[in-house]
């Protein structure tokens, strides 16, 4: 019952909104970009609710249940990164006149190889993006509801590809930016509700944390997933009744155990108990490598440079009517970020002390939704758990849209152009896709599949756009060989992790964050192999174009409509060439 309220006006409004964008929606330019009308509020707040994802809404909270207060470090870089688009690429995106980032490179670049390199990227990114929404709704509404984890996953993929599928990007900016103003009343009122609730107590154990060492009452723990605990000392089991003695204790997966007030916590491979001394330390200790500056600075690395290169978020700049509007978009983006942000160690905090036991089972990520039933058994307490998992939902649903899109113009605008018919059915068929990765997902941390996404972005579409956008000596097999190095970097590095031979120490940082060093070597290549090549002759008018303010006009203009794609993708660099061949 609580799923059924929680969820159902969230899924509702999204496609009524969806089934509206059908009547505006006839060009590929409707379908992208939403004919390049939307204003920088709308647009702000629609970034902003595709932004904040499961990563944001649940996952920081429960990584810092896991990881400790260093986790905070996770949204400061989700929040520069926007500075440094607003800075860098922002206005120059908009007036390349491109849809999609694959477009942006050949406009720039004039290069049909890397417009299909880009649009692989495009699709290794979104893959490592989508999976961690989709599977954080199979496991929230597990939590709630007692459903199975298939079915959460199910409801996302079919709610995000229906609205898509019939409104574009038009339904995706206002669904996104009511949602933003959704998660974010959301978020905050049951905050503080629960800072009132929880009484004095728990709001001094919370701010002078004690390691979590032994169970303060009878525990039910649900392990949705199979996992190995250390067993330390002899541990009473209510269910099922036994006495566990010291050693390794495999639980499997869909298995729960009830442990007795009292007993000793077991250990968990590769996490520390909340509370303790390292958890306080406000620096990320990732992998427990005792490097935790090292892990800070790959975090920082990875979530701000790659905020620049997310396809999604880059691709709603394109909806702005001129350079100037997608400025002023990012801007205030910051501060809509910087207001969310606020909140997140609110709930890490408070979960380290009401719910610790969920790192047991690896489903820290479900902390915020669980925390409203452990103040309050009563009306009061289910309200705002119905509150909590509808502003996880869209969370899920508003990230899930924007993914979706570049997934669809990737294969279907860069890969292999077509119309608004091939764009709906390749929006379906992706979703379908991503359902079958995201149900092998549910052991795999959201904010840890998320970082990837960014440190491949970070690692690719970054110094494709700094160098593209303020250095003319780049050439396209420079880029190549750049976007190339940058991607066999980061998803060997990401492979590495989760197929390869365990890595300790300080090399254990840099194989599951590899953006401190895959970066540096993409920026590297592209400009070693640019200096041995020569630009082509309209590359400083081609960068011209990118750099000199648009003239205002009364109304903005529709690019690329009433026409089909492929008879007018005429590049930049085809346009600058004409005229000055005049």
């Amino acid at each position: 019952m609580i799923a059924l309220f929680a969820v159902a006006p969230v899924v509702l409004v999204t496609l009524l909104v969806g089934l509206r964008g059908v009547a505006a929606m006839r060009t590929t330019s409707d379908f992208l970009v939403a004919s390049r009308r939307v204003s920088p509020l709308v647009n702000s707040a629609a970034v902003s609710g595709e932004y904040l994802s499961a990563a944001s809404f649940l996952g920081v909270a429960g990584l810092m249940v896991k990881d400790g207060v260093g986790a905070l470090w996770y949204p400061v870089g989700f929040t520069a990164g926007y500075v440094a688009m607003l800075v860098l690429v922002a206005a120059p995106m908009r007036r390349s006149g491109a849809v999609t980032v694959p477009d942006f490179a050949e406009a720039r670049l004039a290069s049909k190889p890397l417009r299909r390199l880009a649009a692989v990227v495009v699709l290794v990114i979104a893959g490592l993006y989508l999976v961690p929404q989709f599977r954080t709704a199979g496991l929230v509404l597990s939590v709630v509801s007692g459903s199975p984890y298939w079915v959460g996953v199910v409801i996302a993929a079919v709610v995000v590809s229906v609205t898509l599928a019939a409104g574009g990007m038009r339904a995706a900016t206002y669904v996104q930016a009511f949602q933003f103003c959704f998660k974010l009343l959301l978020f905050i009122v049951p905050a503080i509700w629960l800072l009132l609730q929880a009484g004095p107590q728990v709001r001094h154990d919370a701010v002078h944390p004690v390691e979590f060492t032994h169970f303060k009452g009878n525990t039910p723990v649900d392990f949705e997933v199979e996992v190995t605990l250390e067993v330390r000392e002899p541990t009473v089991l209510l269910f099922p009744e036994r006495v566990v003695a010291p050693g390794e204790l495999r639980v499997p997966a869909n298995t729960t155990l009830v442990f007795a007030e009292g007993a000793a916590v077991p250990g968990v491979r590769g996490g520390a108990a909340p509370g303790g001394p390292g958890w306080q330390r406000p620096l990320l200790d990732l992998r427990d490598a005792g490097h935790p500056l090292l892990g800070t600075w790959a975090v920082l690395f990875a979530t701000m440079l790659g905020t620049m290169g997310l396809p999604h978020v880059l691709m709603r700049f394109h909806t702005s009517p001129d350079g100037r509007a997608a400025r002023r978009t990012a801007a205030i983006t910051v501060g809509l970020l910087g207001v969310f942000y606020l909140f997140p160690g609110v709930y890490g905090t408070l979960a380290a002390v009401l719910v610790p036991h969920l790192y047991l089972s690896g489903a820290t990520d479900t902390a915020v939704v669980a925390l409203p039933s452990q103040v309050d058994s009563g009306a009061a307490g289910t309200f705002f758990t119905v509150l909590l998992t509808s502003g996880a939902f869209a969370a899920f649903l508003a990230t899930s849209l924007g993914l979706l899109l570049v997934v669809a113009g990737a294969i279907s605008h860069d890969l292999a152009p077509g119309g608004v018919a091939r764009l709906r059915y390749t929006v379906v068929g992706a979703a379908a896709v991503v359902v079958l990765l995201a149900l092998p997902s549910a052991r795999l941390d959201a904010g840890v599949l998320v970082t990837w996404g960014f440190t491949v972005a970070a690692s690719t579409f970054c110094p494709l756009l700094v160098l593209g956008v303020w250095w003319s000596r780049l050439t396209a097999t420079g880029a190549i060989a750049g976007v190339a190095v940058g991607l066999a970097a980061s998803a060997g590095a990401i492979a590495a992790t989760l197929f390869g031979p365990p890595v300790d120490g300080w090399p254990a940082i840099l194989v599951a964050q590899p953006a401190p060093w895959s970066v540096p070597l993409a920026f590297g290549a592209m400009v070693v192999v640019s200096l041995f090549g020569r630009p082509p002759s309209w590359s400083a008018a081609a960068m011209l174009r990118l750099h000199v303010r648009e003239r205002r006009t009364l109304a903005p203009t529709r690019d690329l409509d009433h026409s089909s794609w492929s008879a007018r993708r005429s590049s930049a660099v085809r346009r600058v060439t004409r005229r000055l061949g005049r």
